[in-house]
């Protein structure tokens, strides 16, 4: 390589990794779901019934629990860059009539088919496949 091409070429290849660092530190990390508590306020495109309080947490890294309505639920749950996915979910099994089984069994169906999430605020917004509207839940801690 001649001297005039080396000089070209080493401040250009500063400046494509000067670039290439600066692309990579301008997407902040996203929001950590670790530590925080949910209320399920829509099942898709049906209100929740106000009695029977369905719940969503993530007591720490890669565990999930809840209230589904009648029981209590809990599991594992997988969130990689705006994909969710919830596995070895398992629950109480307190008997439960009516519309708040009806709302449990729909709820812990749902999260059980999750693909991804997204935050708007206090508002955590999980999208199922199979439904066209979103799991809509209200951040109640921290």
């Amino acid at each position: 390589m001649s001297h005039s091409t080396s000089c070209f070429v080493r401040p250009f290849a500063w400046f494509a990794i000067s670039l290439s660092l600066a692309a990579c530190a301008g997407q902040p990390a996203a929001p950590s779901l670790t530590g925080t508590e949910w209320r399920l306020e829509a099942l898709g495109d049906s209100a929740v019934m106000a009695r029977s309080q369905a719940t969503l947490t993530f007591p720490e890294a890669g565990r999930v629990a809840g209230n589904g309505s009648c029981n209590r639920f809990f599991g594992s749950v997988r969130i990689t860059q705006g994909h969710i996915g919830f596995d070895q979910m398992g629950s109480t099994k307190m008997a439960c009539m009516g519309p708040a089984n009806e709302q449990e069994v729909r709820y812990l169906s749902a999260l059980q088919k999750a693909e991804r999430y997204e935050l708007q605020g206090r508002t955590l917004l999980i999208h199922v496949n199979g439904m066209a509207q979103p799991l809509r839940f209200a951040q109640t801690a921290p």
